[in-house]
């Protein structure tokens, strides 16, 4: 029979050069599985003296441990190679330029207006631009406005009311 310090030594060998966690899972069955090394000397407690069973029992436990040990620190080597090796394929070269911002776009209202704005300065208009809202000064005082038109009666209710007119669609 082999001792228990051949079978851990063993495990530790098989675990070392397992290359995937497939080939791991396989040699753990060797050793740990159902009908493992380990697990028959278990088994086999079963057929000795309490006294015989106490002092195996204790021995075996030591070796079950020292192999669980190594698996794990086996799986954990596996899991950091697996981690280096997707690190080092996505590797970010901090010192190129980074992306750029999406320069925008004129809004298709916007675009219509200055369209129609090209339009008509190639037959010969000018474009102003004003104030949207005016005051009663600017729509009917400074243009010497008389007050008896019914444009000004208009004027003189809605002024009334508000003191800031809209641009008078009128003119």
């Amino acid at each position: 029979m082999v001792s228990l310090d051949q079978i851990v030594e063993d495990a530790k060998r098989d675990f070392s050069k397992a290359s995937d966690p497939a080939a791991l899972e396989d040699a753990k069955a060797r050793y740990l599985g159902k009908s493992g090394f380990l697990t028959e000397r278990l088994k086999a407690l079963g057929g000795m003296s309490p006294d015989e069973r106490k002092t195996a029992g204790a021995h075996i436990n030591q070796a079950k441990t020292a192999v669980e040990d190594a698996l794990n620190a086996r799986r954990q080597a596996l899991a950091d190679h697996v981690l280096q090796a997707r690190l080092a394929a996505e590797a970010i070269d901090v010192s190129l330029p980074g992306r750029g911002q999406a320069v925008g776009s004129l809004h298709p209202v916007m675009r219509t207006w200055e369209r129609v704005e090209t339009i008509f300065h190639s037959i010969g208009f000018d474009v102003a631009d004003g104030p949207e809202i005016e005051n009663d000064w600017f729509n009917f005082t400074a243009l010497n406005s008389p007050e008896t038109i019914p444009l000004a009666q208009c004027k003189i209710l809605f002024m009334s009311m508000v003191r800031i007119l809209k641009v008078s669609h009128y003119f």
